[in-house]
């Protein structure tokens, strides 16, 4: 009978030995009274070294102690513990494992606790990669949607001149009316090319990490927007002060550039006060070593201690009006963000308000 136990206690330490995971005894006094080989492997020490010998608080060290502590104290009040814990093991690598304490009972009393650590290396490195992977998706997912949304919201504002600049010759009473209507035409498709090919460019650099950039003109920029809604300017008789140096020259996305000023002029011709004129006014300047865009308008404003919160968010509205979709500061606010720029608003009420954009000044 004793050798048959004796051959049993072999027999088990030999199993504990040969599996990957980590086994190992702690009495109450914290004293190591067994661990197998893939335990003292991880943490480089000797079974000599260890066994009846090492505590926890010196085969850890002071910092893992202390934050296994808890655990250690809790299962030697009867309660087993389950946690995760990262280690630098004996041959330099990083490990990640999940760590069981499981009290050993005695007559009711805790005399000790059992150590279970499962190796989830490997695991944690899927994990970091599912993690990586779902980044870069959510990224291409945000570029597509903000292309499909530049499409959209771009291309209306051409077709809606469109259709107004036909309505306008065959309205028209003289050969000179026409011809006027031709100009606006021509101005328009010479903004929708560029706009086309811009767009194309975005395109084919959907999947790549980062934006093309490119030296843009500012002023040329915003002129080519006021000529885009010029059919919106003339018809609400509205004024649009473009007061950029026209040597001024920023690096950044051309589609994005033509985005941004087409919404934030097209939003200030939509939300005019209908008892006056709108002016709006252009400014740029270069300043600790950022470019200061500024688009000011005397418009109906907006109330910013009710919606501060709600100006950049998708498909937030303020005045009711039936052609307000909530998409287009949402959007500028994105491309802002985009070229590592930002946006800030100040308005009042039946005032207007003042949207400064801010880029960083970069060289390619």
């Amino acid at each position: 009978m004793q050798s048959d136990k004796t051959n049993l206690e072999s027999l088990g330490l030999r199993v504990a030995d040969h599996v990957p995971a980590l086994l190992a005894y702690w009495d109450k006094n914290m004293v190591c009274q067994f661990a197998n080989d893939a335990y003292r492997y991880w943490f480089g020490i000797t079974r000599e070294e260890m066994i009846g010998k090492i505590t926890v608080e010196e085969l850890l060290g002071g910092p893992i102690y202390e934050k296994n502590l808890p655990y250690i104290l809790k299962v030697l009040e009867g309660e087993p513990q389950t946690f995760e814990r990262e280690f630098l093991i004996s041959d330099g690598s990083i490990k990640h494992a999940v760590i069981s304490y499981f009290p050993d009972f005695s007559n009711g009393q805790v005399k000790g606790f059992f150590v279970h650590g499962a190796d989830v290396t490997y695991l944690k490195l899927l994990e970091k990669e599912l993690t990586q992977s779902n980044k870069i998706i959510g990224e291409q997912n945000n570029r597509l949607l903000n292309f499909a949304n530049i499409v959209s919201h771009n291309l209306k504002s051409y077709a809606g001149n469109l259709k107004a600049i036909l309505e306008l010759f065959i309205r028209a009473d003289s050969e000179e009316e026409k011809k006027v209507t031709l100009n606006y035409l021509q101005s328009i498709s010479k903004g929708f090319s560029a706009t086309v090919d811009n767009l194309n460019e975005i395109a084919q650099v959907q999947g790549q990490s980062e934006l093309k950039f490119s030296y843009i003109n500012v002023h040329q920029s915003i002129v080519q927007a006021i000529e885009v809604l010029k059919v919106q300017i003339d018809s609400t008789q509205s004024i649009i002060q473009n007061n950029v140096d026209q040597n001024l020259i920023v690096l950044a996305n051309p589609a994005y550039m033509d985005s941004i000023f087409l919404n934030l002029l097209s939003n200030a011709i939509k939300y005019r006060r209908p008892d006056q004129t709108l002016v709006a006014e252009i400014k740029g300047e270069v300043k600790n070593k950022e470019l200061r865009l500024t688009v000011k308008d005397n418009g109906l404003g907006i109330n910013l201690e009710q919606h501060k919160d709600d100006i950049f968010g998708l498909y937030k509205t303020f005045h009711g009006n039936q052609d307000a979709k909530g998409v287009g500061l949402f959007i500028t606010k994105w491309q802002i963000e985009a070229m590592s720029g930002r946006i800030e608003v100040m308005s009042q009420e039946n005032k207007g308000t003042s949207f400064t954009v801010y880029f960083p000044i970069r060289s390619k």
